[in-house]
């Protein structure tokens, strides 16, 4: 039901949404217990804070708009998406146009003296660094601490003595080097670093692709969690020092040994106030992106064992474990993935491929977001160079997400797409031709390379007042359906498979487009969408 006062939005978004949770996905069993993965959606490279009993993550975001999301728990397992910290990518004429792949790689989130930071690489441009006193709120512009080409995945120390260093590693394709890790000194308001860089570890004989570091300090030792072996196939290594300088010796603490979790590793070590440890980390599957598992931490001559000990004090993956002990119980929460389009700002789940521009698309007070049919650009050859596809994170393994659309089509050639997004794509297409409204399904086998869609036979639809479904089952297998009514649904074209995209996830979304320029163009009024385990 839509509400018809900004009374009634407000209303919504500050009581009803709020008490509302995923109906394809939670990781809490609601007996105590969790299962893995605590978010099966494409947080990559996570990284957390603790700040009292409040815990922040983020995660990299590349070359989606707003980026750095800021997530909220209590408990470690339940998380809401409550903030981003990039508005908009710097520098903003590079971001204006999609750049997949770049832009924001592994963050590291801190909080020092009462202020929360967030170190992010771009591996183009070098190490940035945002702060803020409440994370829920605006973040500081960012500021470009340490310039360089490759270098990525900052992580800051401060130490007991006041001093503060940072560590970082290199990207080959930019670098040409990799397989490194560095220590710096840094200003300990971190505005700037000193040229004192070392290496202190080099992967290349033992561990390579060793990245990612995450900088700790406990018993006297300096301690440094560094993902080797690549993205899909690693395991978690810690390296540790008296001196944080090294040499350091290092351990194997997590691998996927016999277990069914790829590749575990990358993330955050975090305590809880009773005294426990824990450890985020990521698992890449495939067209779902890089999803986020919390594992039990614990330590053995101040090596620590993430996961299940082997025996050979080498962990493994857990799939269900006992909560954390955090002290209290916390309800339900998890990211939001359906959106009524109530609210009088838009939600939290939704991203653009570049920097976002007010003529693409806003919430309107009539309980809609409107989305404009805006030229296709002149250098476009797929939807790969669409900054204005309006998407977000798929949710779960399997869902079906339904949605009601209004589309008014003002001149022949004007179109939409209910959109899966990836390397590959496709999308329920609706356009406007000799006057009349026709759909199917476009696919692109290719996207970065510009491949021809392939059209499925138009079939002729009687309004612009639509409910479009795509099914999304295991593997990513998606299946798209369109109806009239809202009870009828017929399929159109073909099944899909989906693929992740550079870097991210398959994503799920929409988007309006129009050959040439003119002066009132055609719009989508999106009603709803509604993620369900139909």
């Amino acid at each position: 039901m839509k509400l018809n006062s900004v009374l009634g939005c407000l209303l919504f978004v500050f009581v009803g949404y709020a008490q509302q949770h995923s109906k394809v996905w939670q990781a809490d069993n609601e007996d105590g217990t969790y299962t893995n993965p605590i978010l099966h959606s494409d947080f990559s490279d996570p990284d957390v804070v603790r700040v009292g009993k409040d815990y922040y993550m983020t995660a990299s975001s590349f070359n989606c708009v707003p980026g750095l999301p800021i997530l909220h728990s209590n408990d470690l397992v339940n998380w809401q998406l409550v903030n981003y910290a990039l508005k908009e990518q710097v520098p903003l004429e590079v971001f204006n146009v999609p750049q997949h792949g770049n832009g924001v790689w592994a963050p590291c989130i801190r909080y020092y003296k009462g202020e929360y930071y967030i170190f992010y690489p771009d591996p183009d441009f070098g190490i940035y660094m945002i702060k803020t006193k409440n994370p829920e709120d605006d973040w500081s512009k960012p500021l470009l601490i340490k310039p360089g080409k490759g270098l990525i995945d900052p992580t800051p120390l401060w130490d007991d003595d006041g001093k503060a260093y940072l560590a970082y590693a290199f990207a080959g394709s930019r670098a040409q080097i990799k397989s490194m890790l560095m220590v710096c000194s840094m200003k300990p308001d971190a505005t700037a670093v000193l040229n004192d860089d070392v290496m202190v570890f080099d992967g290349h004989e033992t561990h390579p692709t060793i990245e990612g570091p995450k900088f700790y300090k406990r018993n006297g030792y300096y301690y440094l969690f560094a993902p080797a072996g690549g993205v899909a196939t690693g395991w978690q290594e810690v390296l540790r020092s008296k001196n944080v300088w090294g040499p350091y010796e290092y351990k194997t603490v997590l691998e996927q040994g016999n277990t069914t979790i790829n590749g575990p590793h990358q993330g955050a070590w975090v305590d809880t106030v009773t005294g426990e440890d824990w450890f985020v980390h990521f698992q890449d599957k495939g067209a779902y992106g890089r999803i986020v598992h919390l594992q039990p931490m614990t330590w053995k001559n101040d090596w620590p064992i993430i996961g299940k000990d082997q025996g050979n004090a080498i962990g493994v993956p857990l799939k269900t474990h006992p909560k954390p002990n955090v002290g209290a119980t916390y309800s339900i929460k998890t990211p939001p993935d359906s959106d009524e389009f109530n609210g009088i700002t838009t939600g939290l789940q939704w991203q653009w491929h570049a920097n976002p521009k007010l003529k693409w698309g806003f919430p309107t007070s009539d309980g809609h977001y409107k989305l404009f049919c805006k030229p296709r650009p002149d250098n476009a050859e797929s939807l790969w160079d669409i900054p204005f596809l309006f998407l977000q994170k798929w949710p779960a393994e399997k869902f079906t997400a339904t949605t009601k659309v209004s589309f008014t089509a003002r001149e022949n050639g004007e179109h939409f797409g209910f959109l899966i997004m990836g390397r590959k794509y496709a999308y329920l297409k609706v356009y406007k031709e000799n006057n009349k409204l026709f759909a199917r399904l476009a696919t692109c086998s290719d996207a970065e390379q510009g491949e021809e869609e392939v059209l499925s036979k138009p079939i002729a639809v009687k309004s612009g007042e639509l409910f479009l479904k795509i099914q999304v089952d295991n593997g990513g297998v998606c299946q798209f359906f369109l109806s009239e009514n809202g009870k009828r649904f017929n399929q159109i074209g073909g099944s899909f498979s989906a693929q992740e995209g550079k870097w991210i996830g398959a994503k799920i979304g929409y988007f309006a487009m129009r050959e040439g320029v003119t002066n009132d163009s055609g719009s989508l009024a999106i009603d709803y969408i509604r993620f369900t385990n139909d």
